[in-house]
């Protein structure tokens, strides 16, 4: 990874904020690295996602009822008709001939060339405490064929070391264990409208949905293209930590120009979406976070904190709610309080903050008080401070 991080030293790389010093805030030019990703094709170095490995006697029979999402099935090869990602691998630039014109990746990608792959379906969840906190939100898919290779659970740094925590509480040793490939893999994120295109050119496969594993994954000395937020146009790749420079190389021959996590901040919160360690963390209970829809499998049975999401979405309600703000003029930051006009009661507070080229204006994430409707005005810092227009994520 040292060789990595030299790469995007030698690109301009400003090493700060939620990513701390192994991801760039930005390259020196923040709006124009904006420009990229809304208007051509950026890519951004993640760590501020890690992914975990769950492995053994049967991991997937062990997660279930840790997991607040389904588990799902084990990948299959590209065009099988077997479980995957229901559709067949386009073709794209640079991809060489697999058997019976199964796609593999082309010479050079860091996986074996020849080598038919899997392709299979990612799930958003989350994990909580027997109270319905959150531990960390996850995206679960599998790192192989089956048990023997194991899952992969896509989590936030922020709460990694929870998760190995809890998983020492909650997974039984004997039928599953738990890896952390987070200082042996690494994740680089393709975003804008030619993500698609340099996705395919550097690794010969581009997903429309779920996953592909070519070379075995990451797990194995290859690398795993995933599909990445529906609202935010991107794709995942996840590689050994040995080979990011490479596959960054091959990013950026196929026409992807580094941009740093800033870029991809704003993006999210003009999508509304919450990070893990920013909007959210271990206080937090997923329904006030807006999740429930979107991380939650409600006919999968018990998972530890069920409880307390059912009793809340069958019979109850939570006090704060996630909300979209529009600050103006205003230079917020992330953990000021939100007032009521002349009021001197806390509504709510700022958990996100971006200077957004889509809105004109300072934007973020934040919680507010659920009698605060949408669309709604609180003030900043004081019943007498700058007005924030509150709207529905």
């Amino acid at each position: 990874m040292s060789d990595f991080l030299e790469l995007l030293r030698a690109r301009g790389a400003i090493f700060a904020g939620r990513g701390g010093e192994r991801t760039p805030r930005h390259f020196g030019d923040p709006r124009g690295e904006y420009k990229i990703a809304t208007s051509a094709c950026g890519v951004v170095h993640r760590a501020d996602r890690r992914l975990l490995r769950v492995h053994g006697r049967a991991p997937r029979q062990m997660l279930h009822g840790i997991l607040t999402n389904r588990i799902p099935e084990p990948p299959g090869e590209v065009g099988d008709g077997g479980a995957g990602a229901g559709e067949r691998v386009a073709a794209g630039p640079g991809e060489t001939g697999g058997r019976d014109g199964v796609a593999t990746a082309p010479d050079g990608a860091g996986v074996a060339v020849g080598a038919a792959a899997l392709a299979g379906e990612a799930v958003y969840g989350a994990i909580l405490t027997p109270k319905g906190r959150m531990v960390t939100d996850l995206t679960t898919l599998w790192l192989g064929a089956g048990e023997g290779e194991g899952l992969g659970l896509d989590v936030a740094t922020a709460g990694h070391a929870a998760v190995l925590g809890h998983f020492k509480r909650f997974l039984p040793p004997r039928f599953a264990r738990v890896d952390d490939l987070g200082d042996r893999v690494g994740l680089a994120t393709v975003l804008g409208p030619g993500a698609e295109g340099a996705v395919a050119g550097a690794f010969g496969t581009a997903p429309a949905a779920g996953y592909v594993l070519l070379g075995g994954g990451p797990a194995s000395g290859g690398v795993l293209v995933a599909r990445g937020l529906e609202q935010v146009r991107s794709w995942n790749v996840w590689a050994p930590a040995a080979r990011m420079a490479e596959c960054w190389l091959r990013l950026e021959d196929a026409g992807a120009a580094p941009v740093g996590l800033g870029v991809w901040d704003t993006l999210r919160i003009e999508a509304g979406l919450p990070a893990f360690g920013a909007d959210m963390d271990q206080t937090t209970i997923p329904v006030e976070a807006g999740l429930v829809d979107r991380a939650f499998d409600h006919d999968k049975g018990c998972y530890t904190g069920q409880e307390v999401i059912v009793r809340i979405r069958h019979r109850g309600r939570v006090n704060w709610h996630l909300r979209a703000l529009r600050f103006g003029d205003a230079a917020p930051v992330a953990g000021q309080q939100l007032f009521e006009t002349g009021g001197t009661r806390v509504r709510g507070r700022v958990t996100s903050v971006a200077q957004s080229p889509r809105f004109g204006q300072a934007i973020g994430l934040g919680y507010v008080r659920r009698e605060v409707e949408p669309p709604g005005t609180l003030r900043l810092g004081s019943g007498s401070g700058p007005e924030v227009g509150v709207e529905q994520c």
